[in-house]
């Protein structure tokens, strides 16, 4: 057996807590030799962070950090696994659908010849349209951006700690730690869990949001788009080409009962359209850019709670982290 630090970001959540907790203290005795659990409350805005201080106070494993305001869950989990302490560590959801029991299956995929193991449900869990929406985002993730496996990719982790150090570059607040870990480390496994129905609230991530997420991770970890913008062009090139020749064809064999107007703004319309989409990608990567040159962090934590004492903190998230 190993060492373990459990971390979780922690969003509304105050209702599964408890729960949550109690159900990892049963099981991390029997799947490592020592263990914590990490609660990263992301700036949720009920009394999850009062429940995660109640459980502090309650449990010497358990540590909580409390965010300045919500950054997102990548982000919270870059500030989970920067000041967790032990040479593995676990990531999972707050909302009870990774079942705590499932840990040492887990950690059991995680052998000498692995660095990160996913677990993968065995079937749909969140309905049909967010299951094709999430499962289309991983596919497209799978080959692309470093990303071999990412169609098996999954917030329910497990990997070896010398593994953020991948995170030291990340900053500002677009971040996707599983591509980070991709750029790491090729050595990457799976093992099949049980997965459980969401009993209690519902999902923050919806098909749109997941959309939105998608683009991030196209536009934030890749120059895909912009060729796809030159490949559109030489299309439409080759398109205005096809229509400059029908018309001409048209003009020569004496056919004038076409006025040309239709064509005209068709033309027009389609060009337009062209340059606009263009204009549009472009402009996300100029944004991105922006928003980096303004210094936006990653996140910041604003209090932590370790064994019954809250500590005031200010710490950007900046490579350098913090640890207890």
């Amino acid at each position: 057996m190993t060492n373990v630090s459990v971390v979780i970001p922690c969003y509304r959540s105050a209702r599964t807590l408890p729960a949550l907790v109690e159900r990892l203290l049963a099981v991390l005795p029997t799947a490592a030799n020592l263990f914590e659990v990490v609660l990263v409350v992301d700036g949720s805005p009920d009394d999850t962070w009062e429940v995660a201080q109640g459980l502090v106070e309650r449990h010497d494993s358990v540590r909580a950090v409390l965010l300045a305001r919500n950054y997102g869950q990548h982000n919270a989990l870059v500030a989970g696994i920067r000041c967790a302490r032990y040479e593995v560590m676990v990531t999972m959801d707050d909302d009870l659908q990774h079942p705590p029991e499932e840990i040492p299956r887990l950690l059991a995929g995680l052998r000498p010849d692995v660095d990160i193991v996913y677990g993968v449900p065995s079937g749909g869990t969140h309905g049909r349209i967010r299951d094709f929406a999430s499962k289309s985002l991983k596919c497209g993730l799978s080959g692309r951006f470093g990303a071999e496996n990412g169609a098996d990719i999954s917030a329910f982790r497990a990997f070896r700690s010398f593994l953020r150090e991948s995170l030291d570059g990340v900053g500002g607040p677009h971040t996707q730690i599983d591509i980070a870990f991709s750029w790491a480390t090729t050595r990457v496994g799976t093992v099949p869990v049980r997965m459980q129905s969401r009993l209690v609230g519902r999902s923050n991530y919806t098909p749109t949001m997941l959309v939105r997420h998608a683009i991030g991770v196209f536009v934030g970890y890749s120059t895909l788009p912009l060729r796809l913008v030159t490949y559109f062009g030489l299309l439409t090139g080759a398109f205005g080409i096809v229509l400059l020749t029908v018309f001409l064809w048209t003009y020569w064999s004496g056919d004038s009962t076409v006025k040309g107007f239709t064509s005209t703004a068709s033309m027009i319309a389609l060009f337009a359209s062209a340059q606009m989409i263009a204009l549009g990608i472009i402009g996300e990567y100029l944004g991105r850019i922006h928003v980096e040159r303004m210094g936006r962090p990653t996140y910041i934590v604003r209090t932590r709670a370790e064994s019954g004492a809250a500590q005031p903190m200010t710490v950007t998230g900046g490579p350098e982290g913090w640890s207890a």
